[in-house]
């Protein structure tokens, strides 16, 4: 049962107080936090060991007294806590305001020797909180006293006893779930405070709330005896909480007596050190949550979990743990990669890591790698994660991201994605997306995925909060939740009015995301002509030829005579129109052998247009077979490369000319049946992949490929071959095909399909799924309300220069 709100916020107000009351000279208003976050889990500690302070020092003076220890046991001390943390100063923080005086270094020592006799998973957390540097300060500031008094003061009542106060008014104890209440309510309001952090460590609990119910709901009555729930990214720990909150509430659906047990991550100092107060604050295991990020180490390698939450840092990027995941191309850790069939159903080993500059859906890999499987626990994993749109679309077939995507869905792991009304965060406008995931889905969600659309389903805030403006009530978070249970597509309806919208939800097939990235490619057609004009580009390394021109335009035949002399003034020359050379290049500019190399091929060129000529030629296979037998005869030698910068520089695309030819392929008997095999098709469609009957017979032409004319068509996974197509009426290279003769044949005579260059990609568009057309209005509409319009501004101006004219 959730603690008296009226209690709650009470001891909020008390503690917002002491930051108004006693550091408003001291720290900016923003800086509140740092202060008052770790005052108070520290006095919340104080609190649980005063009732065993007793006990914890006489287990110190045994041990050291009469069992003679150097080193303290942790474990006893710990039991005789009764806690999973102890303190074995003989100081409280009562005794340090007892205690205190004005000698601000005897105050600092003696908060310092409290400090210093906590355990050490208490020590971590002083130290991520920065506490230390936080009392020099108000030490300093001579606000420490101050601070501590209201802290521990009798009219305030932190401990889980019930105490009276002074006036003798009953102060009721504060249970841990009661104090995760008031930790929770401070952290919210800091994060109110300094908005332009919340987003990245806070997640709108109503955001959790929806999440922990379509996670945890479909499980009611079938949740195992002990299970644990994980967070790669776990921020303050809300979700983790929120989570035991959820399934132990005695008045709500679950009502679980399950053992659970919460691990998590975090990356942020602070952020984690509220984390782990808030585990050993409500009596969870602190050892659980653990230091650094998801993405460089993983402490928790071989854990399986049942459920899931995380909201990871998304748009960010994670080049700094790059080192850790790739080593160039290569991936080093195998959980980003993954074993997904190619077009023609061949398994291959491929990469799973998205563009640099966005790391949100690694996340989602680590949490899915810690998915239990069903030889292990018949209930499986059962994963809720946020995101942004980029992880819905971004990356073309055979990226990273899409190969995430397909990994998943093709698993049958995706269940549903609830996309979420804008502003909803504190941080960020954009819209974002709740994935829903499970390796053991319900019958009836085989093969299926659920998308909902509550992008409308709000209430505005009265107040803006950074970003956020709306949330979700209770009744929406119901509704979405039952729409979830049901599964059921929703009837086509209107575009809601203003706020208290409707709720979309469609059915697919997994299929339906996916698609074959097929290319399509056409002849190159050459037109050549020798001619002076063009051979002057042979003098220039085509990488380099605008900068080589130009340095030549200025200093001419020089540079084969004086280039080192020349180097200064030609760099000077450069970086005054700031361009800019890598090393490479500049070591190819200056050195006098690629100069005098180019000359000596444009010599070559000329020797050549003095024995070809001049003419026009418009077939390019022509021209090229003259020309090598022209450096036959005349027993020049070239390199491949050499030859054709030279038929590139006096060579041109023209749609008149005569295709390219690449290859002459002879195919007969056993050599074509398998290629006719291979590519799924028969002899009078080998046009469409890039075969093309000769002359002779056996004779196929393959062209060289006009990469500026090449193109890519999306083919969807499902695409009908037939109006009813069976289950096997769908392979690969049947569907590319069909596709291919019906959408490019007809309009390209000349295309054919690069069947070796097919991908597979995964995309899923709410726009694509829900948008709904709204009807131009009409011109009589339109004109009636230009008219009025011009009625009124008429009228405005007649007022206007009546005002002008009385003044």
């Amino acid at each position: 049962m959730r603690m008296d709100a009226a209690l709650q916020n009470r001891i909020v107000s008390f503690i917002w107080s002491i930051a108004d009351d006693c550091l408003r000279d001291v720290y900016v208003r923003g800086k509140y936090r740092d202060v008052i976050l770790p005052m108070f889990v520290l006095r919340r500690l104080d609190c649980l060991l005063e009732e065993t302070k007793d006990a914890v020092m006489e287990e110190v003076r045994f041990q050291r007294e009469e069992a003679g220890f150097t080193t303290l046991d942790p474990i006893a001390l710990k039991e005789a806590s009764g806690c999973v943390f102890y303190n074995i100063s003989d100081l409280t923080l009562t005794k340090l305001v007892k205690k205190a005086t004005n000698n601000r270094q005897i105050l600092e020592e003696n908060f310092k020797a409290y400090l210093d006799g906590f355990s050490d998973n208490v020590k971590e957390i002083i130290q991520r909180f920065d506490l230390r540097s936080q009392i020099r300060k108000m030490v300093g500031a001579d606000v420490l006293v101050d601070v501590l008094e209201k802290f521990t003061s009798p009219y305030i009542n932190l401990s889980p006893h019930e105490t009276t106060d002074p006036d003798g008014r009953k102060l009721p104890g504060l249970s841990n779930l009661g104090m995760g209440y008031v930790f929770e309510e401070l952290i919210r309001k800091f994060n109110e405070e300094n908005n332009e952090e919340a987003g990245e460590h806070f997640t709108p609990r109503e955001v959790i709330k929806l999440m922990t119910h379509v996670l945890f709901i479909p499980m009611k009555g079938h949740l195992p005896p002990v299970l644990t729930v994980y967070d790669g990214a776990c921020g303050s720990g809300g979700m983790l909480t929120e989570s035991q909150d959820f399934i132990t509430d005695p008045e709500g659906e679950i009502c679980s007596n399950a053992g659970i047990h919460l691990y998590g991550k975090e990356v942020n100092g602070e952020t984690y050190a509220i984390c782990k107060s808030d585990m050993m604050i409500k009596g969870n295991n602190p050892e659980n949550i653990k230091f650094g990020s998801t993405l460089s180490t993983d402490e928790f390698a071989g854990m399986k979990s049942d459920f899931m939450l995380s909201n990871p840092p998304y748009g960010k990027s994670y080049k700094s743990e790059q080192k850790f995941i790739l080593d160039g191309k290569d991936i080093l850790d195998p959980l980003f990669q993954v074993e997904l069939k190619d077009f023609k159903g061949n398994v291959e080993t491929v990469g799973a890591t998205p563009r640099s500059s966005d790391g949100q859906l690694l996340f989602l890999m680590d949490m899915v790698s810690k998915m239990k499987p069903l030889s292990d626990s018949p209930l499986g994993t059962r994963i809720a994660s946020v995101h942004n749109g980029s992880s819905l679309f971004t990356g073309d077939a055979g990226s990273g991201e899409s190969n995430i995507r397909r990994y998943i869905i093709e698993n049958d792991w995706l269940e549903a994605i609830v996309q979420l009304p804008n502003n909803m965060f504190y941080n960020t406008g954009i819209t974002t997306y709740i994935w829903v995931l499970s390796n053991n889905k319900a019958p009836h969600r085989k093969g299926k995925v659920q998308l909902i659309d509550a992008s409308e389903l709000y209430q505005k805030l009265r107040k803006n909060l950074g970003a956020k403006n709306c949330e979700f009530s209770s009744e929406h978070i119901e509704q979405i939740t039952q729409i979830y249970l049901e599964m059921q597509p929703s009837p086509p309806t209107p575009l809601p009015e203003g706020e208290g919208g409707i709720v979309k939800s469609k059915v697919f097939d997994n299929a339906d995301f996916g698609y074959y990235k097929v290319t399509v490619e056409r002849p190159l057609r050459l037109a050549a002509q020798f001619s002076e004009e063009r051979l002057g580009a042979l003098r220039f390394v085509p990488s380099l030829r605008d900068v080589m021109e130009q340095v030549y335009e200025q200093w001419g035949d020089r540079l084969y005579r004086e280039l080192s002399t020349l180097q200064p003034d030609i760099l000077r020359t450069l970086e005054k129109e700031d361009i800019e050379l890598t090393k490479k290049q500049r070591d190819v500019l200056f050195s006098p052998k690629t100069w005098e190399s180019q000359r000596q091929l444009l010599q070559v060129g000329k020797r050549l247009m003095e024995v070809v000529g001049q003419d026009l030629w418009m077939d390019f296979n022509e021209f090229s077979s003259k020309v090598d037998a022209v450096l036959k005869a005349q027993a020049i030698k070239l390199s491949a490369s050499e030859k054709k910068q030279i038929l590139d520089a006096v060579s041109w695309r023209d749609e008149s000319a005569a295709k390219v030819i690449k290859k002459v392929h002879r195919l007969k008997d056993e050599s074509l049946t398998d290629l006719l095999v291979e590519l799924d098709t028969s002899e009078e469609h080998l046009q469409d992949f890039g075969y093309w009957q000769g002359k002779k017979p056996g004779q196929w032409i393959e062209y060289e490929t006009d990469s500026e004319l090449r193109d890519t068509e999306n083919i969807p996974l499902n695409y009908a071959l037939t109006p009813n197509p069976s289950p096997n009426d769908r392979r690969g290279e049947q569907v590319i095909h069909a596709y291919f003769l019906r959408e490019v044949r007809p309009h390209v005579a000349d295309a054919w399909i690069a069947l070796d260059k097919t991908q597979i990609g995964y995309e899923i568009s709410f726009n694509k799924y829900f948008y709904q057309h709204k009807p131009l209005r009409s011109l009589e509409e339109v004109t009636a309300e230009i008219l009025q319009l011009e009625q009124e501004t008429e009228g405005l101006l007649k007022r206007l220069v009546s005002f002008g004219e009385m003044n």
